[in-house]
């Protein structure tokens, strides 16, 4: 199986209700050529960048997903046939991709997130911080540093450049 990504471009004068059957029917036709969809994203309407049919914007879609090449020709056809659909691209992302590890990619982005939205947040340490952040303090104190450390040779050249100036003069 081949990983792609195809991004539509929908009419943006159809309602939220005219544009759902579109895209309930472009998903749908994923699992019915024996594909798996990985990611369904949801752009919104944005201005295209040159007029199509006359339009100005346009709804984006962004769909990743796992397939054969008949299910590319399936979705293309799809999308030659539907009038509300102004355009479509399809990029082959990756060839023979594992579904199950891309599955399980998916499984743990949804228990994640799941976990995002419950609160649930990492481990407190006894001083009531995470411990991350102790690192980065003192992650960014080293930058500091280093940067100190080099404004000061900047200056250094610069009383060079001024020296051999005065030289110039005499």
């Amino acid at each position: 199986m081949q990983r792609y990504e195809t991004i539509f471009i929908i009419d943006p004068d159809l309602s939220e209700e005219g544009r759902a059957p579109v895209v309930e029917r472009i998903v749908q036709l994923i699992p019915q050529q024996n594909g798996v969809l990985v990611e369904e994203d949801h752009w919104g309407a944005r201005k295209l960048a040159y007029p199509i049919r006359k339009k100005q914007r346009g709804y984006y879609l962004r769909l990743d997903y796992c397939g054969n090449g008949p299910l590319v020709d399936e979705l293309e056809r799809f999308c030659r046939i539907d009038e509300r659909l102004l355009k479509y691209m399809t990029i082959k992302l990756a060839d023979d991709v594992d579904v199950d590890q891309i599955q399980a990619e998916m499984a743990e982005r949804a228990a994640a997130k799941a976990a995002a939205e419950s609160g649930v947040s990492g481990e407190v340490d006894e001083a009531g911080g995470s411990g991350e952040g102790d690192e980065a303090g003192s992650h960014a104190k080293d930058q500091d540093a280093d940067s100190d450390e080099a404004s000061s040779d900047d200056n250094d050249d610069d009383d060079n450049v001024d020296q051999d100036d005065e030289k110039d003069k005499e």
